[in-house]
């Protein structure tokens, strides 16, 4: 999942919007007969092979290794808020190297080939990092980081090579932006669908559009009146500052920043705005108490949907391979299609966490698996109070098809080099991740720990 807001707030940020990502394909042209016939020969006994398929993959996973982001004796030199033990918010994993980042700002990468840490990626006592991004153009990892030095209130990032971190030399990287004024409300937006970096300047009140392969300035928006951005594929919606009855629009060019189209959307007099979202060629716009409006700004036409059937979700996840939306609201998903219908309720994925973090979510490239940390079935007698389940559920037919729970970890136990059992380790789940080239979720908690979990 991309797409990837930080905000030089004082506190993290949690995106509203993230968009699933499609898995590059190698070859450089897409064979268009190949593309027909996947769509015209995608059976439901195509669809089961492929449930059976990531049943077994999932049937057998279990507890493989343990790392901890906290050491007392490396993080010596750091602030004394950096040298505490906290919960871990975000992984990321690439070539073979798990990354996992504290609430605290501490980040360390750890080896899955030698099963050890390598390194830590603070460069100062006072860096905090805030959030990291894998940039698959370059091979690199950028860490977007506040410091004491500048009252935490300006990000700066960095990018390094994975190679430099597999040598255990986070210091050979260099820092990007730096002609750029991030601080609140400023932000940076790491788009990997669109292959673009966003930034906002508030000092100025200019938006930037950067290359995520070189770096290299595309274009700017200097605005004031401009109130947001929002980034789809090929496309940027720009939000101007609302009248009493409409609120003025303009869709750019992702790559150049032309203007493809102007208008201004009608809105009822006095209704605060809950949201408006951009999918391609469709808007969303829904206002408190208010249906869902659907707009297709190619031809204007208006679609709505009853407000007590789409009530305002905390979060959404773009399928923009698939065509379709997750909403989420109170714990529970649900997947919804352009024409305001409810595609698919999920059968047993009622999620851990009430506030939906996309960093507790997993879709997989192919945007056909969503795994995430949820409530245990409250009919397994083995559950505990405190630990949950990994659920990996089919999104269009909203069906689980494997699950991590206490149950079937009761007979593998706690050994030398764990600090937790199984059953711990499913106890107060705060961030997860899913390699699809190793088979392997990481998932990392309170206490600092990641853990690795795989056949």
């Amino acid at each position: 999942m991309e797409a990837r807001r930080i905000s030089a707030s004082p506190r993290p940020c949690s995106g509203r919007r993230v968009v699933a990502r499609k898995r590059p394909r190698q070859e450089t042209v897409v064979n268009s007969v190949r593309k027909l016939q996947r769509r015209e020969i995608s059976s439901s006994c195509d669809r089961a092979f492929s449930m059976s398929a990531a049943q077994e993959r999932f049937r057998y996973i279990q507890l493989q290794e343990e790392f901890d982001t906290h050491d007392p004796k490396e993080n010596c030199l750091l602030l004394p808020y950096l040298r505490k033990r906290s919960k871990i918010i975000e992984i990321v994993a690439a070539r073979d190297i798990v990354f996992a980042l504290s609430q605290s700002g501490v980040c360390a990468a750890f080896s899955r080939e030698t099963n050890r840490r390598i390194c830590f990626l603070n460069g100062s006592p006072d860096e905090v990092i805030r959030s990291l991004f894998y940039n698959k153009n370059n091979e690199s990892l950028i860490t977007v980081s506040v410091y004491g030095s500048e009252n935490f209130s300006a990000l700066r990032c960095r990018t390094t090579r994975i190679e430099y971190i597999r040598r255990a030399k986070p210091d050979s990287g260099f820092p990007l932006f730096e002609s750029e004024s991030l601080k609140w409300p400023g932000f940076v937006e790491f788009d990997d669908v669109n292959g673009k970096v966003l930034t906002y300047s508030a000092q100025d009140s200019t938006y930037k559009v950067f290359d995520l392969k070189n770096y290299t300035l595309l274009y700017s928006i200097s605005d004031k009146n401009v109130q947001e951005i929002k980034i789809s594929p090929g496309i940027m919606l720009l939000i101007y500052t609302r009248t009493s009855s409409s609120v003025p629009l303009k869709i750019l060019s992702i790559e150049d920043g032309t203007v493809l189209k102007s208008f201004n959307h009608l809105l009822h007099r006095n209704k605060k705005v809950d949201f408006i979202e951009q999918f391609n060629e469709k808007l969303l716009v829904k206002q408190e108490g208010e249906n869902l409006q659907i707009l297709d700004v190619r031809n204007f036409q208006l679609t709505e949907v009853s407000r007590t059937e789409f009530m305002t979700p905390s979060a959404f996840i773009f399928l923009y391979e698939l065509q379709l939306f997750l909403t989420f609201r109170n714990r529970s998903v649900a997947v919804w299609n352009f024409r305001g219908e409810l595609v698919t309720s999920f059968e047993d994925h009622l999620l851990w966490h009430p506030d939906c973090n996309t960093n507790n979510i997993y879709i997989t490239s192919d945007q056909d698996l969503i795994i995430s940390y949820c409530k245990a079935d409250s009919n397994d007698a083995s559950s505990e109070e405190n630990a949950g389940s990994i659920n990996i559920s089919n999104i269009l037919t909203g069906k689980c098809l494997a699950k991590i729970k206490a149950s079937d970890l009761c007979k593998q136990k706690k050994t030398w080099k764990f600090q937790s059992t199984p059953l711990e380790a499913l106890e107060d789940i705060t961030a997860l991740y899913y390699d699809e080239e190793r088979d392997e979720i990481y998932t990392g908690n309170r206490q600092g720990l990641v853990h690795v979990w795989s056949n």
